[in-house]
C-alpha cells in the first residue's frame, strides 16, 4: 500500500497541483497585503479618512467595557459582538484582484500558447480521368463516365 501511495504521490498531476496550492497561498497573502496596504489607504482618505478595517458595527457590547469603541481592536478586545464589514470590504476587493490578476494569467497563456499545427491532409482516394477530367478511383484502369483507359 505504502508503494501504491508514493506512486499516487509522484504523479505529474498531483505534484503540480501541490505547486499551484503553495503557490496560490503566497499569492495570496501578496494580494491581501496589496489591498490593506497600497489600495486601500488611498480610498480611505479620498473617503474622508476611513479606515475600512475599523469599519463595524456593535451588535452586544461587551461584559468588561461599554461601546463606543475606538477601533475593532479594542470592541474584540473588550468581548463586543461585531459585524466587520469593513473587513468584509477588504476580502472583496481581495478577490477581485485575484479574479482579474488570474483571468490575466489564463488570457496570456492562452496567447502565448502554440498555434495548434493542422492535421495532415488525408491521402487522395480518387483521381482525374486525363480524357474527361471526372474524379474516378485511384485503383481504376478505365473510367466510368468516358471509357477511357487510365493509367
Amino acid at each position: 500500500m505504502l508503494k501504491e501511495f508514493k506512486e499516487f504521490a509522484m504523479r505529474g498531476n498531483v505534484v503540480d497541483m501541490a505547486v499551484g496550492i503553495v503557490i496560490g497561498a503566497a499569492f495570496g497573502t501578496i494580494v491581501k497585503s496589496l489591498v490593506a496596504d497600497v489600495i486601500m489607504p488611498p480610498i480611505g482618505l479620498l473617503l474622508g479618512g476611513v479606515d475600512f478595517t475599523n469599519l463595524f458595527v456593535v451588535l452586544k457590547a461587551g461584559a468588561d467595557v461599554a461601546a463606543p469603541y475606538a477601533s475593532l481592536a479594542d470592541a474584540q478586545a473588550a468581548g463586543a459582538v461585531t459585524i466587520n464589514y469593513g473587513a468584509f470590504i477588504n476580502t472583496v476587493i481581495s478577490f477581485i484582484i485575484v479574479a482579474f490578476a488570474i483571468f490575466m494569467l489564463i488570457k496570456a497563456m492562452n496567447s502565448a500558447k502554440r498555434k495548434e499545427v493542422p492535421a495532415p491532409a488525408a491521402a487522395p482516394t480518387t483521381k482525374k480521368c486525363p480524357k474527361c477530367l471526372s474524379e474516378i478511383p485511384l485503383a481504376a484502369t478505365r473510367c466510368a463516365f468516358c471509357t477511357s483507359d487510365v493509367q
